[in-house]
């Protein structure tokens, strides 16, 4: 495993990650979830990402309840929370002050822990002036609840406001984003977010690498498996993303590719991703332990994408948002 720094940061967190989303708590059950996170652990993996919207906060428990297990030293781990979605209460949603600081203790609680390291503002909010968010935060921070916060989806313009609140008002400033990020999903990490790179020295932890599972290549022959995620209630929504006939077209083409390379499609795509010296870790998603050994593979791949075969990867997906 190699570590890279969290922007510019001094934490450093495992190019590949271990993230929890729907399946610990929801797809599969404790003893699932601690097979797979102990198989992160044994190939070097320290970060581990959360959030409280996660299975209804059962994510976070199940996690919680895996590293007082394996008896893990807090100081080897990386984990991290989302706050936004925390309830169907009227103030248990949202970046307001009084959600976030509840939000924070509700996961320490679950987590079964005093402090996570980093704790995002899962997505913006419309109904809350940044200032506000950025306040509560920062108190997160000061109290040692968590030790870096950050931003998921939000845009580069949000993330300027907040930072440059932050510093007018001497409170601490956000440091990473985590947003989507993969073949198909290129426009806003690589081009609106260059910004953020280039004078914020923001760090990234990305999702999503696999497009939903559509770079995996299970959906190449256009039928979803019984046990896929888009299979979920509430989650019809991945069906129209995942079954998009122009998109199964170019996975079928980056195959070969795949093949030439002696690797699965699924590690072309997250090789893919490290490329970028943008991406501080690619948070990957396991339901059975053989899946976290399978995605390991892809820093193999990492050192074989010459610039040849970027190029050859480029014109296949021809989306380039500089190019456009």
């Amino acid at each position: 495993m190699n570590y890279r720094r969290l922007g510019k940061s001094g934490l450093k967190v495992s190019e590949l990650s271990l993230g929890a989303w729907v399946t610990y708590g929801g797809q599969v059950g404790q003893d699932i979830a601690d097979r797979c996170i102990a198989a992160a652990i044994e190939h070097g993996v320290n970060f581990f990402d959360n959030a409280e919207g996660y299975a209804d906060g059962n994510a976070e428990i199940v996690m919680g309840n895996t590293i007082k297990k394996l008896n893990c030293r807090r100081e080897d781990l990386v984990l991290s929370t989302k706050i936004f979605w925390g309830g169907k209460g009227p103030n248990d949603t949202g970046l307001s002050y009084k959600h976030i600081i509840e939000g924070v203790n509700n996961a320490l609680r679950r987590f079964q822990l005093d402090y996570v390291d980093l704790v995002f503002c899962h997505r913006p909010d419309p109904n809350t002036p940044i200032e506000e968010t950025v306040r509560a935060m920062d108190q997160v921070i000061k109290s040692g609840k968590a030790l870096y916060w950050g931003t998921s989806e939000w845009s580069a313009a949000q993330i300027m406001r907040a930072d440059g609140l932050a510093r007018q008002y001497n409170l601490t400033p956000p440091t990473m984003e985590q947003p989507q990020y993969n073949m198909f999903t290129r426009e806003r990490f690589e081009k609106e977010y260059d910004i953020l790179y280039k004078e914020l020295g923001y760090g990234t932890t990305i999702w999503s690498p696999l497009a939903s599972g559509l770079l995996s290549g299970k959906y190449n022959d256009g039928v979803i498996p019984a046990d896929s995620r888009a299979n979920l209630p509430g989650y019809e929504w991945l069906k129209e993303t995942v079954l998009k006939p122009e998109l199964l077209a170019k996975v079928k083409q980056l195959v070969p590719i795949a093949n030439d390379l002696g690797c699965t499609m699924a590690q072309l795509a997250i090789a893919w991703c490290l490329k970028n010296p943008n991406v501080s870790t690619v948070i990957t998603g396991a339901s059975r332990p053989e899946q976290v050994h399978e995605n390991m593979k892809a820093l193999e791949i990492v050192p074989k994408l010459t610039p040849d075969v970027m190029e050859q990867i480029e014109q296949i997906l021809d989306n380039n948002p500089f190019k456009k």
